[in-house]
């Protein structure tokens, strides 16, 4: 396969993606330290691995930049929202959030359309299928919590069923998942 140089119109899309990828991992886990304070030690694990899941597309996202002759930059990242008024607040933000980042993945395969760019393109056919994953675990889990409404019994259940969750973060990407829950 041949080297292919990043166009500069494809590269900044492609860092300015990946920042909003790091954004996701920081929004994550500012909520994940939200559930902490409130004592949802299952909501923070899920939370805390999800952060660590942005992360690694971050990085998927930079390492693809790089790899293809552009130029990866880190860009600032602004401070995510640190409260949520409940539960069920901070889970239909991440419904929210990750239709937003849906559509921006949209538009840089846009980008790539434009460009012609081919390689890119494919590249990101993973990100699209990632994002159809992406929003429908939200939605799995903000009707979760909408089920369990302000009733302690089914939030307590809806806490331990989400501390359950597993994800093998791909080699040379392992984050270490949140210490308070049990394995």
């Amino acid at each position: 396969m041949g080297f292919i140089m990043l166009s500069e119109k494809m590269n900044e899309p492609l860092c300015q993606q990946a920042n909003r990828e790091l954004y996701s991992s920081y929004l994550y886990l500012s909520m994940s330290y939200y559930f902490e304070s409130i004592k949802m030690e299952g909501f923070a694990h899920w939370m805390r691995l999800q952060a660590g899941e942005e992360l690694v597309h971050t990085m998927k996202m930079l390492d693809y930049v790089a790899g293809s002759g552009g130029r990866a930059r880190i860009l600032a990242v602004e401070a995510p929202q640190s409260d949520w008024g409940s539960p069920l607040q901070a889970f239909q933000h991440v419904w929210e959030h990750e239709r937003i980042v849906t559509g921006l993945i949209h538009a840089l395969v846009g980008v790539a359309e434009e460009e012609k760019d081919g390689a890119t393109g494919q590249f990101l056919e993973w990100y699209e299928k990632e994002q159809v994953e992406e929003e429908e675990s939200s939605d799995e889990v903000l009707n979760l919590v909408k089920a369990a409404g302000e009733d302690i019994a089914a939030l307590a259940a809806a806490d331990k069923k989400l501390g359950e969750r597993r994800f093998r973060f791909p080699r040379g990407f392992e984050i270490f998942p949140y210490s308070g829950v049990k394995q």
